[in-house]
C-alpha cells in the first residue's frame, strides 16, 4: 500500500490527538527525558510529540520526509507559542551529526521506518546514556465497539489496509532496540478514552494511512459518506468515547 501522509495533511493537523499529558509526567518521572534535553523527535509529523516536549522545556528538534506535515507542524508551534526546529529528512538517514541529543524519540511512526537502520541511527545521534523512546497511542477495536465498525468498514473499501485488530502492544520493539545495542530496555503502558464527535472522527479516519493517506480522491468520497451513514445509524450518541492504549518502550545508548 502506497501510503503518503501529507496528502491528508490538513485532517491529520486538526483531528489526530497528540499524547495525553500522563505520557509526558511518565517521561519525565522516570528520567527518560528531562527538563532542557536536547530532543530529536522522529517522524514528527505535525509535531505532536515535539511539542509536548517543548512545552516541558526541551530543545526540540523535529524531523519528517513530508513537506507538507511540516508546514503543519509550524503553524500549530506558532499557536502554541513554541519554538521547534524542523528537519526534512528520514529516520535511517539524517544527516545529523552524531551525539548531538539526550533523547530521541519516535511517536507512532516506528512501524513505518526501516526499523533496524533507525535503532542504529537513533543510537549514533545520541550522546552517551541518552534514551531512544518509541511510542505508539493506538485506538482499540474492541467487540461491537465503534473502532471495530470503522475499521472494518476501512477494509471494506481498502483490503490492502493491514493495520487493523491491533492491541496497542508492540513487542517486536524490544528487539529493535537491543539488536541496535541499547540497554536497560523497559517499557509501560496504560489506557484513556479520548472523545470524539463525529465530525472529528471523520477527520480522524480520512487522516489514517487506510483512507487519506492512500485512497484517490473519489474514493475517500466514498468511504467517508459511507463513514457518516455508519456512524448517525449505529453510534448516534456524541461524543463517541474512543479508547486509546499508551505503549511506549526506551533504552539507554551504552
Amino acid at each position: 500500500m502506497d501510503v503518503d501522509f501529507g496528502r491528508t495533511a490538513s485532517d491529520y493537523a486538526r483531528h489526530r490527538a497528540g499524547f495525553p499529558d500522563r505520557f509526558f509526567e511518565r517521561l519525565f518521572a522516570a528520567g527518560f527525558v528531562k527538563p532542557a534535553d536536547r530532543v530529536l523527535d522522529l517522524g514528527t509529523g505535525t509535531g505532536t510529540v515535539a511539542r509536548g516536549l517543548a512545552k516541558r522545556g526541551c530543545t526540540v528538534t523535529g524531523l519528517d520526509r513530508s513537506r507538507a506535515l511540516l508546514e503543519q507542524a509550524e503553524a500549530l508551534d506558532r499557536e502554541a507559542g513554541v519554538e521547534i526546529h524542523y528537519v526534512l529528512a528520514t529516520a535511517e538517514d539524517t544527516g545529523l551529526p552524531a551525539y548531538t541529543f539526550d533523547a530521541v524519540t519516535a511517536g507512532q511512526c516506528w512501524h513505518w521506518f526501516d526499523r533496524p537502520r533507525a535503532a542504529l541511527e537513533a543510537r549514533r545521534l545520541l550522546a552517551h546514556g541518552g534514551r531512544l523512546v518509541i511510542a505508539h497511542f493506538d485506538w482499540l477495536p474492541l467487540p461491537g465497539n465503534v473502532v471495530e465498525a470503522t475499521e472494518n468498514l476501512v477494509r471494506a473499501h481498502n483490503p490492502s489496509w493491514s493495520w487493523h485488530g491491533g492491541a496497542g502492544v508492540h513487542p517486536f520493539w524490544f528487539a529493535d532496540l537491543s539488536s541496535a545495542g541499547f540497554v536497560e530496555i523497559e517499557s509501560f503502558s496504560f489506557d484513556v478514552s479520548v472523545p470524539y464527535s463525529h465530525e472529528a472522527w471523520l477527520g480522524r479516519i480520512r487522516a489514517s494511512a487506510g483512507v487519506g493517506a492512500s485512497l484517490a480522491p473519489d474514493a475517500i468520497g466514498r468511504f467517508d459518506a459511507a463513514h457518516r451513514e455508519l456512524l448517525a445509524r449505529d453510534f448516534p450518541a456524541e461524543p463517541l468515547q474512543i479508547p486509546h492504549r499508551v505503549f511506549a518502550v526506551t533504552g539507554r545508548s551504552p
